[in-house]
């Protein structure tokens, strides 16, 4: 499959822009003093449940990124060799 200059750049601007979200998300997760992420210090189910989401995020993110940066790169490959 060969994906368009545009379709790439989406893709790897969606990868960053889901990091950088995330990444603020676990920190006000982390920093939670509502008590719905901590409960006399320990995690509750919020905490779980928030953070395996963020994770998956991450980990979706990412593979959207990279599928973006081949495409790119596939691109500039491409272009080298006309």
């Amino acid at each position: 499959m060969k994906l368009t200059r545009r379709a790439s750049w989406f893709l790897t601007a969606f990868g960053v822009w889901s990091w950088c979200i995330w990444i603020t998300f676990v920190k006000n997760l982390w920093a939670d003093a509502s008590g719905l992420a901590f409960h006399n210090g320990q995690p509750t189910a919020y905490f779980w449940v928030h953070l395996l989401l963020a994770i998956t995020s991450f980990l979706l993110g990412t593979a959207v990124g990279v599928l973006g940066l081949r495409g790119l790169r596939a691109l500039r490959t491409e272009v080298r060799r006309a």
